[in-house]
């Protein structure tokens, strides 16, 4: 009786669905070789240490949470900036990679390759080994200057998992506003007059 009930737990842990195999622990893998994951990551949180417009030295961090049942582990991650006024531009030789979230710095990750596009303004982090599931990890990014206008900057984070084949998995948007605070100091809200 009892090899019974396993091997209908084993089979009801197995689903067909559109030509590929899927099991609840393990990647979804089409028949034409392209890898998804089988729960996709979550973009948790996104920051900045300094959010003034012109400023030297911030760096913006991007939280991402791999789930126990990912089924795969994550292999890379593109940022692409979809909406702001400036074209913000990445000191890529020191960005950083670490377990945990940007208060409590775990672990380093090795990065094997950082890459940026101009046109499409998408930096690509490639993880060496890949994250493994379970994990949560932090990006940061060193831009060379913050924006130079105010405003809402919005960045797209995409998660592949391992493979030739990786089907790339939308995160979601990272939204870092920036204000200029000189403006607060000496103009105040309302003042539409000459300073003297």
């Amino acid at each position: 009786m009892r090899p019974r009930v396993l091997l209908g737990a084993a089979i009801a842990s197995i689903t067909l669905i559109e030509g590929c195999l899927v099991s609840q622990s393990q990647a979804i893998q089409l028949q034409d070789g392209t890898v998804y994951f089988a729960q996709p990551p979550r973009l948790v949180e996104t920051a900045t240490t300094y959010n003034e417009v012109y400023v030297w030295g911030a760096t913006y961090y991007f939280t991402i949470s791999l789930p126990e049942n990912a089924g795969e582990g994550l292999q890379s991650l593109t940022i692409n900036q979809r909406e702001g006024v400036d074209n913000i531009r990445f000191d890529l030789s020191d960005t950083v990679a670490f377990e945990g979230k940007r208060s409590g710095r775990g672990q380093k990750l090795g990065l094997k390759d950082v890459k940026r596009d101009r046109k499409t303004r998408t930096v690509s982090l490639t993880f060496d080994p890949p994250v493994s599931p379970g994990k949560t990890i932090t990006i940061g990014l060193k831009p060379w200057q913050n924006p130079r206008n105010t405003g809402v900057y919005l960045f797209g984070v995409t998660a592949f998992p391992p493979g030739e084949k990786s089907h790339g998995q939308f995160l979601g948007y990272g939204r870092l506003q920036f204000y200029n605070h000189s403006d607060s100091l000496f103009w105040p809200r309302g003042f539409y007059g000459i300073w003297p």
